[in-house]
Parts: C-alpha cells; structure tokens; sequence
C-alpha cells in the first residue's frame, strides 16, 4: 500500500494542524506504510524567508520520504506549480492520497489533479468547513467554496474530520460525503528539562499558581475573553501568574494590539508575554503550569490542549473546543461556555484547590495516553485506508 500525504506547510508557524501530518506520517511508517509527503517550503506569509530545505529532492525521515516544493509563483498561498506538476507526473505511482486543508490552493488544485488521474484521495478540512470560520471572507468563500471546493468534497473517497463536532457542524455545500471521524495524535515528548527550571527562567515564583495560554494569538482563541476573566479573578484577589505564549505572523496588528491591552491592564505586572516557543522552553512552559487555557470559540479539534495534557496538566476549555466532552468525562479539566462570567467561574473553581489540579492532570495524562497516541491512531487510517483502497 503506497500512500502519499499532502499538505501546504508543515512550518512551526502555522500551528499543530499542519504539523501533525508529520507525527502522522511517521506513525503510519513505523507500521509498514510505504508513504511520501510532499508539500512547500512556505514559512509565513509576512514575508519571511521560506524554510531553508532541499528542494525537489526526496529527503527519508522517519521512515517515509519528505519532499518540499517552491512557493511560486503566488509564495503568500502557499502555492507551488512545481508541487502540482510533480503530482500530475506521479499520481499513479500510490494506491491514496491524504489531503490537508481546504481552501488553500494547492491543496485544492491536488485534488483536482487527484480526480483527473483516477488517484483516490481524503480531504482532512482542518476545521475549514466550520461555519464560524467560514463567515470570514464570506463572500468570496462561498464562492471559492460552490466553485472549487464542492466538486472536491463530492469526488473525495472521504473526509477526514478529527472530532464528533466537527462532523456533526461542517459545512459539505449540499453534497454527500463519506465521513470519518479520527482524532489527531501526540508522541510522549522525552528529554523534558527539570521540573521548576522554566519558571525559574521566567522568574515565576514557585509556589505561585502558573496559567498558561499557548496558542496562536488570533481572534478565535478567545483571548477577549481570557483577559478580562483574569482581570476580575485579580480584583477578587486571587494570585497567579499568567504566560501568554504565541505569536501570529500572519496578522501581527492582532498579537500587537493584545500585547498592548496586557501592558495596558492590571494583569501587567503578574503577565510574562514569551513570544512563539519550541523546544525546551516550549515542553518546560507545559510541564510547569498548573493550568493550561484555551476559551476558543471555535477549535475542530486543540492540538495544544493534548499537548498539555500528556504532561499531566489539566485544562480550562470552552466548550468550542471539539474534544471537550471526552475531556469532561474524563475528568481532565474544567469546561466553560464561551463567555466572560463562565470563564471567570469556572478558572476560580480551577484555582482553588491544588489537589483537584493534580488529580485532573493525572487524568488528563492518561486520557491521552489511551486515546490520542499516535500508535492507535495509526492502526485506525491504516484499516480505513485499506478499506477505502479495497472498495475502489
């Protein structure tokens, strides 16, 4: 079985859901699958250097063979003529293809190509199909939608969603899919660095309480709610210390203007603004906070919230955040609507007893352990894509 993964980037800087088809990939090769990704070399749309990597050239890692394309002619798209024309020449070689993100050119060209060489093909939307996002652009999403997209979704063997939730509220513009449901996965980080080290780095008090929101700083995060909720647990005198980690290279006007509100706001003087994190400091910011955060308003599935979890540390999720029942029921963390005064409630319930945060972050630890490895996963796409390959 030969399958090839597509994806626009797998840049740090456009988050975990296109990362993840790293993790993916090499969970899927270490089971057998003779697999090829191919993507960009696309690193931000500001005008930042694209990734410094071969190529046109197959590059083995982990098991499978990765290969980057030039961004050209449209670099801001993530768009590459050399990537499709690579496609277009060696499309029958592999039994599927797995496509990631929608409307996203290149990815939407792949599946036009997919369709014309009788290459069967998955569509995983990335949350795309979710009315709320959606509703930004809309016009011209519709029709970049009815136009393009349509045709895409109706001709796909099926579509990868990673939640319940974001099956049940996408958007298939009146067309019947074949839809899956399988969850994205994380690998148990190794080499953490000491407990305590990165507070101590950041000059955090040990026994202080340690909030931390890591994630793309974007509007549908939440953060409108995040700020002033944590403003009213300081005038109610609770103490703590907030970590806002995250960046946004694609609107820094937005991470810009929240930075300001921060240094504007009472939570001045017990906030530490990192910036984009990996690597050490990234694992240690995870592994020391008491609390992780997210209140987004709408999240397919909150690749950061597992990436939380699997270091013992539970969760203030809205209920946006598509992986919030099995969280729920797990006992994991706490979920609040997606408003100021729930947020606020539910972060002062979280806050008020250390032993309840130990007790949700072992069950958070495990929750993840059993239901988000990548071993699991894989053995999953693996039988749904030899049933798919089987019933073509």
């Amino acid at each position: 079985m030969k399958i090839l993964q597509i994806v626009p980037s797998v840049s740090l800087v456009y988050g975990g859901p296109s990362q993840m088809v790293l993790g993916l990939s090499k969970a899927l090769a270490k089971e057998g699958i003779d697999l090829t990704l191919i993507t960009t070399n696309s690193n931000g749309d500001q005008g930042q250097e694209p990734l410094d990597v071969p190529l046109k050239t197959p590059i083995q890692q982990n098991g499978y063979s990765l290969i980057y394309f030039n961004c050209s002619p449209f670099k801001r798209y993530k768009f590459s003529l050399d990537l499709l024309n690579w496609l277009s020449n060696n499309a029958h070689k592999y039994d599927l293809a797995h496509i990631h993100a929608l409307f996203s050119p290149v990815s939407t060209a792949s599946a036009i190509i997919c369709r014309i060489k009788k290459l069967p093909y998955i569509l995983r939307p990335l949350g795309t199909l979710d009315p709320a996002d959606l509703r930004k652009k809309k016009q011209l999403k519709k029709l970049y939608g009815n136009l393009l997209e349509k045709p895409n979704l109706a001709g796909a063997a099926a579509i990868h969603f990673t939640s319940q939730k974001e099956s049940n509220v996408s958007t298939r513009f009146g067309v019947k899919t074949n839809d899956l449901v399988i969850p994205l996965g994380i690998e148990s980080p190794s080499d953490l660095p000491e407990v305590g080290t990165t507070r101590q780095k950041l000059g955090i008090d040990s026994n202080q309480l340690l909030l931390l929101f890591m994630s793309r700083i974007e509007p549908k995060k939440g953060l409108d709610l995040l700020i002033p909720a944590l403003e009213k647990l300081l005038d109610q005198g609770l103490d703590f210390h907030f970590v806002l980690a995250g960046a946004n290279p694609q609107d820094q006007d937005y991470e810009n203007f929240i930075h300001n509100q921060i240094k504007n706001s009472s939570l001045k003087q017990c906030t530490t603004i990192t910036g984009f994190v990996t690597g050490e400091m990234k694992l240690g910011l995870l592994q020391d906070a008491d609390l992780f955060v997210l209140p987004s308003y709408y999240e397919n599935f909150g690749i950061a919230v597992i990436e939380a979890m699997v270091l013992g540390t539970p969760v203030v999720i809205s209920n946006q955040v598509y992986i919030w029942q099995e969280i729920q029921r797990a006992k994991a963390g706490w979920i609040c609507d997606c408003n100021q005064e729930d947020l606020s409630k539910q972060l002062k319930l979280a806050m008020a007893d250390q032993k309840t945060i130990q007790e949700r972050g072992l069950n958070a630890a495990k929750l993840v352990l059993e239901k988000y490895s990548w071993f699991a996963i894989a053995r999953q796409m693996i039988s749904v894509y030899r049933n798919l390959i089987e019933s073509i």
